[in-house]
């Protein structure tokens, strides 16, 4: 992968990456508004497999918001998040809050230089693959990189919590 340079039209997650010095590459491609799916929109556009594209979810884990990337292919897994983090409940996060607490709107939340640093958790199957793709910022663009890179920039523990 080539790293990447700071760009003045970058998202907060690729000032992010770029500052850390992390090898990553952008993958841009024309979001359709009417697609309802944003991650099984960004595998076809890209060609790549659902298992290696993967999707940010912002839950609420005993009364506090949380992270949760995992493939697009499947769904999350509320009880393994709440277990992973060490808490008993876990339920989706209001859109809006988590709009709010990112700094990202619903389809293009990167689990990457949030508004908030938040606990973040990253499906272990991530680990099978040589690099991942996950939100650069916006709807219409996708980061690959490492997913060991993406774990140590969000500070992301890997647990099986996806599903299907």
């Amino acid at each position: 992968m080539a790293k990447k340079t700071k760009q003045a039209a970058g998202t907060p997650a690729t000032v992010a990456l770029t500052a850390a010095g992390t090898d990553f590459t952008v993958h841009a491609y024309a979001h359709d508004p009417a697609v309802a799916s944003y991650g099984d929109e960004a595998a076809a556009a890209l060609g790549v497999s659902p298992d290696r594209v993967f999707k940010t979810l912002v839950a609420e884990v005993d009364g506090a918001l949380a992270v949760a990337v995992v493939p697009v292919a499947g769904t999350l897994d509320l009880k393994a998040l709440a277990a992973a983090l060490g808490a008993k409940k876990a339920v989706m996060a209001d859109p809006a809050a988590a709009e709010r607490s990112s700094g990202y709107v619903r389809g293009g939340i990167s689990p990457l230089g949030q508004r908030r640093k938040l606990p973040t958790v990253l499906d272990s199957s991530a680990s099978g693959h040589t690099t991942i793709c996950v939100s650069a910022g916006r709807r219409g663009l996708e980061v690959e990189l490492a997913p060991a890179d993406l774990a140590a920039l969000t500070g992301a523990v890997l647990a099986p919590i996806g599903r299907g």
